[in-house]
């Protein structure tokens, strides 16, 4: 396997010129332009709509978090935190990973604590891959990959997620591996499809990384958001462990998207590499919301176990909404994402009509092309992409706005 390489900047043309899937962000007139989720928001804002663009909670997660992390700050834990996170975090993710997965790191040299899982994600590309590797994810992928990629002078490939179902086409996902493949960068429950990849497509992923000798980086942070699927660490299947860094976070599983505690765990020369890139972007952060996650993480099984059953349900009077719109929907197994098919309603370009919703029903929405390269945004052209992390009478709000969509089209 790869050992970690000499960290150096590379020699690469302005990365902030860059979307996620490598277009060039700067205009006819050299302004730099906005995302998607920017243009949807703002847009949501000037209508009145409803935003269910930006996958966010509009609901605090637990009191008992919220009042471990009021409490740490009027006891004074206001200042840096270490550079590898709070040691209670770091044995609370531990006991957290043996607790539900059986996997066992050492909290002193196998867990590291990060400004949420994104910052875990860029450190850890930053600190593996450089100009000539590759970084193989599938497509559609979530959109801080491509850019981190860009940042690191590595080079994106993509293997497809085919529809209804979203699972990879395996001899296309053989052939996207090289021998400058670096890295596979696994999402898993999947952003933006809603997918919860079996044992047999993660385990092929597994053995494919063996055979061309790359690293495994997990991001896993929807994992107790799943709906009849259970997710399957890449890090407990067989030849992975040596090779997989896993990251997850508190923002989804908590409802606290606004405290950015995220975690990586992994063998200790791995996990060591990350940090010595880490320690140079934000060094620590969130010292009291740190204390508090280590809280969260203790709580008893029921409340991971109620997270998605009443997501569950959510998902269900959004998607009633949607069908009764004409969508075709692809019902996910986990995230809090809905992908809906606008075909049937004679809609070919979805990024056109994510950005006529809100005018037309009061509902905002992401365009599925922008997660995607050229031949990937083709490939998912009429697809919409809605999150349904509401209240319940919020989506039901929705879902009613959404079926008056016929007859204003």
């Amino acid at each position: 396997m790869h050992p970690p390489r000499q960290l150096s900047l590379p020699a690469a043309t302005a990365p902030w010129q860059r979307t996620a899937a490598g277009a060039n962000l700067l205009g006819p007139a050299g302004q730099l332009g906005v995302t998607i989720f920017e243009e949807m928001t703002t847009l949501a804002a000037r209508t009145g709509a409803i935003n269910l663009g930006q996958g966010f909670p509009d609901e605090d997660g637990p009191a008992e978090i919220k009042a471990a992390a009021m409490a740490a700050i009027e006891s004074g834990a206001n200042q840096y935190a270490p550079g590898k996170g709070l040691p209670e975090l770091r044995e609370a993710v531990a006991a957290h990973q043996a607790r539900f997965y059986g996997l066992t790191p050492d909290p002193l040299t196998e867990v590291i604590v990060t400004t949420g899982a994104t910052e875990a994600i860029a450190a850890a590309l930053l600190a593996f891959v450089g100009p000539g590797d590759e970084v193989l994810t599938f497509e559609p992928f979530y959109d801080s990959y491509g850019a981190v990629i860009g940042l690191a002078g590595a080079t994106h490939t993509t293997a497809p997620l085919i529809s209804p179902d979203f699972l990879p086409d395996m001899a296309a996902l053989e052939a996207a591996f090289t021998d400058r493949t670096r890295v596979v960068l696994l999402n898993n429950p999947h952003n933006p499809t809603g997918a919860v990849f079996p044992r047999q497509v993660l385990q092929r992923v597994v053995e494919l990384a063996v055979k061309f000798d790359c690293l495994i980086i997990t991001d896993e942070v929807y994992e107790h958001l799943t709906f009849g699927a259970s997710h399957l660490p890449v890090a407990t299947l067989p030849g992975a462990a040596e090779r997989t860094i896993t990251i997850s976070s508190a923002g989804k599983t908590f409802s606290f998207t606004g405290w950015k505690i995220g975690w990586l765990t992994g063998p200790e020369q791995l996990v060591a590499a990350v940090r010595t890139v880490k320690q140079f972007l934000t060094y620590s952060s969130g010292t009291p919301f740190q204390a508090a996650i280590a809280t969260g993480l203790a709580l008893p099984d029921e409340f991971f176990q109620g997270i998605s059953a009443t997501l569950q349900k959510k998902r269900d009077i959004l998607s009633d909404g949607l069908r009764a719109a004409g969508f075709d929907v692809f019902t996910p197994q986990g995230t809090y994402f809905v992908n809906v098919d606008t075909a049937p309603l004679g809609i070919a370009d979805a990024v056109d009509l994510a950005r006529r919703l809100p005018a037309l029903v009061g509902v905002a929405a992401i365009p599925v092309p922008v997660f995607c390269h050229p031949e990937g945004a083709a490939r998912t052209r009429s697809l919409l992409r809605f999150a349904f992390c509401k209240k319940v009478e919020v989506l039901e709000e929705a879902a009613a706005r959404l079926a008056t969509l016929t007859g204003k089209l």
